[in-house]
């Protein structure tokens, strides 16, 4: 295609003015200074902060919220699955069966059709659409809707006979059921708070979103153990407990941020938003979302199908592996907390047809990551039972789990230089290297496996070693497409491409 695509008209220099006098409105644009870009009047000061403000600092204040957010996600997770701990190894291998299912949908929702969803608001915002961006947000619902009832008739159904193909039986099978039902029962509030997030993170604040989950996080601490052991008034659910937690706060944190985008103290105001269907508005979101989403399937097929290969050598063996894989998953929000600024900044600067700025945001952010998540893998490598000794006592669990950790653990920071690297392909619009760098890993991780279990006989920690050699392929193929300047050439003209004036 033409890389050199339509661009927002170019103002004429206006006169200079005295220092320290504004600049003076040339038409429907402003007349910025020397050496700035172009923007409509229609374009907020949050906006223009994306695009003119320093990359480092603004990149933090975006991130900043969502990284603390994510980090009290965490502590939700580990709370989670420790008070599990308390109910058993079954419990705990149950749980381990629907993990990857379960953030399958959270990633799908958030960082795959949220990133699309992010992107498309980002770059009409940037573009100074703001019409077709309040529009975007509707069409966005739209498509959250569907997805989560989809979600819900595949996983209600379909659960017992993927759980026992993962090696789910007796007990641990039965937990993984009363869990699943229930969340996936619910799938469609999970959607919804995701996408509604993602609506409001492409305007540029953080904040909010960031606020609900901090307050969704001490409802989910501690409605969780009142559910699970019956405190109170309360009857004892068991692990069936914890889900209901879980569905309550993505329920009601829906809610807040609705209210929020109808009230009309947001950029993008659903109020009055076209609810017309239009195919450009969701082409826009899917161009990015629908190769995210496939992604996604990769991401969480690779850890679904390793824990079919772990399931075989026993319950104990699943359970230390799922605490290890826990802590591995959650490298994803970690590194969401970066990738949902990332998104915003790169969308919006490629809107606006500034893209050697954004791909050097990307460069940025991609290295705050991969810092963040080698540290943590580092430190999980020399001192595991910090980690495993949150979930359980059992001598079988804990040594699988601290092998997973001192062999996996390393490559952490490759994993969070790929994550990181893909939210800005979502925010660049440019998802052919994700989409391959997901599926060498799939293949290194899954094939591998098997043949290092089944072929060479090397046990789980062969198979171990062949997922740390997944995570390099996976963060280096990412590197080499961004450095080879995927950013920068086949480029795609879509309607967040052209700057329109109704």
């Amino acid at each position: 295609m033409n890389p050199t695509r339509s661009l927002p008209t170019p103002v004429p220099e206006p006169p200079v003015h005295a220092p320290g006098r504004a600049p003076k409105p040339v038409g429907h644009r402003v007349a910025m200074p020397a050496g700035s870009t172009p923007v409509d009047v229609a374009v907020s000061d949050r906006t223009r902060q994306l695009l003119d403000g320093p990359i480092v600092s603004t990149l933090l204040r975006l991130a900043a919220p969502s990284v603390v957010v994510m980090t009290v996600q965490v502590a939700v997770t580990a709370g989670e699955a420790y008070f599990l701990g308390w109910l058993g190894a079954d419990a705990l291998a149950g749980v381990s069966l629907t993990f990857p299912l379960i953030m399958l949908m959270q990633t799908m929702s958030a960082g795959g059709m949220g990133g699309g969803v992010s992107a498309a608001v980002a770059r009409a915002l940037g573009a100074g659409r703001r019409g077709d961006a309040d529009a975007l947000g509707f069409h966005a619902l739209l498509i959250a809707t569907v997805m989560g009832v989809g979600f819900t008739g595949a996983l209600v159904l379909g659960g017992p006979a993927l759980y026992r193909a993962m090696g789910g039986t007796g007990g641990a099978l039965a937990a993984a059921l009363a869990y699943s039902n229930i969340v996936f029962g619910g799938a469609i509030a999970v959607w919804l708070f995701n996408t509604l997030a993602s609506i409001v993170r492409g305007t540029g604040n953080m904040l909010l979103p960031a606020s609900i989950v901090v307050g969704g996080a001490v409802l989910t601490l501690g409605l969780s153990p009142a559910l699970i052991f019956g405190w109170g008034p309360l009857p004892p659910y068991g692990i069936a407990g914890a889900a209901v937690a879980l569905v309550t706060y993505y329920a009601v944190g829906s809610l807040v941020l609705l209210g929020y985008l109808l009230s009309g103290r947001s950029l993008v105001r659903l109020a009055r938003a076209d609810l017309r269907p239009q195919r450009r508005l969701f082409g826009e979101i899917l161009w990015v979302g629908a190769p995210s989403l496939l992604n996604n399937v990769q991401t969480n097929l690779t850890v679904v199908l390793l824990t079919g290969l772990v399931g075989p050598f026993g319950t104990a063996a699943l359970a230390g592996y799922g605490m290890g894989a826990r802590l591995e998953y959650l490298q994803i929000p970690l590194v969401f907390g970066f990738g949902s600024a990332l998104v915003t900044m790169v969308g919006t600067n490629v809107g606006a047809g500034r893209r050697a700025r954004a791909e050097r945001i990307a460069w940025t952010g991609a290295g705050m990551a991969a810092a963040l998540t080698g540290l943590i893998g580092l430190g999980a490598a020399l001192f595991p039972d910090v980690w495993l000794g949150l979930f359980s006592t059992d001598p079988a669990v804990r040594q699988a789990g601290t092998m997973y950790l001192r062999v996996v653990g390393p490559a952490y920071g490759f994993f969070g230089l790929g994550l990181a690297l893909y939210f800005a392909a979502q925010g660049a619009g440019r998802l052919l290297w994700p989409v391959l760098a997901g599926f060498s890993r799939l293949a290194i991780a899954s094939v591998g496996g098997w043949l290092a279990i089944h072929w060479l006989g090397g046990g789980l920690l062969a198979l171990f070693a062949v997922m740390a050699l997944a995570f390099v392929v996976f963060g280096l193929t990412l590197a080499l497409g961004v450095r080879s300047g995927a950013f920068r050439r086949g480029d795609r003209v879509v309607a967040s491409d052209v700057t329109r004036h109704p």
